[in-house]
């Protein structure tokens, strides 16, 4: 008879992804406890499980991703238990549980974008990257490049409506973009 994995073993599998080469690996550090601390020392006593979303933002921003190691890691200095943390990390579609690309396209998706052309620039901007839009599911919405320079997802709005369709690379929006601005951008930053 086979085990049957539990719930919190599969939300918290490693995805492997080629991208990590470009971002640090998760590990506890005496700074990395200390920015935690300081992010939950904004919560009155017996509200530490407050601070899971900064916290995990803080992680997502240093290593490019929420890695299952680390769940267990913010629990602990949010006093709360892993499943806490990896509802949160599966809840919101902008933490990431694989990590991305060195350069990260996100993709505005939703109406006005998508009328503006924005459905398109997604299979446009795969074909660039040499990813397969069909790799961009429900389950898993980002798509990386085999050389983990590149990624891209879908996302919901970039709060630009009156200008799309509309782009991020990393944090940068680009607006009214067209495949012909999409070569530009990925001419501007393959060589950085």
């Amino acid at each position: 008879m086979s085990e049957t994995p539990n719930a919190i073993d599969a939300i918290t599998e490693h995805i492997p992804s080629p991208g990590e080469q470009f971002f640090p690996k998760f590990e506890v550090t005496p700074e990395l406890v200390a920015e935690a601390q300081k992010l939950v020392a904004q919560y009155p006593e017996g509200k530490e499980k407050s601070a899971v979303l900064p916290i995990i933002h803080m992680v997502q921003e240093k290593f490019g991703f929420v890695c299952p190691e680390c769940m267990p890691w913010i629990a602990e200095m949010c006093r709360c238990s892993t499943i806490h943390v990896a509802g949160i990390v599966t809840f919101y579609p902008g933490i990431h549980r694989i990590c991305p690309g060195k350069y990260h396209f996100r993709v505005c998706h939703t109406v006005a974008c998508a009328m503006s052309g924005g459905e398109e620039l997604i299979d446009y901007i795969c074909k660039k990257i040499g990813v397969n839009p069909a790799d961009m599911t429900d389950a898993e919405p980002m798509a990386v490049s085999p050389d983990g320079l590149w990624s891209i997802e879908a996302v919901e709005c970039l709060a630009n409506c009156g200008f799309g369709p509309n782009v991020m690379v990393n944090d940068t929006l680009y607006s009214e973009v067209t495949p012909k601005k999409i070569d530009e951008i990925i001419a501007s930053y393959s060589k950085k």
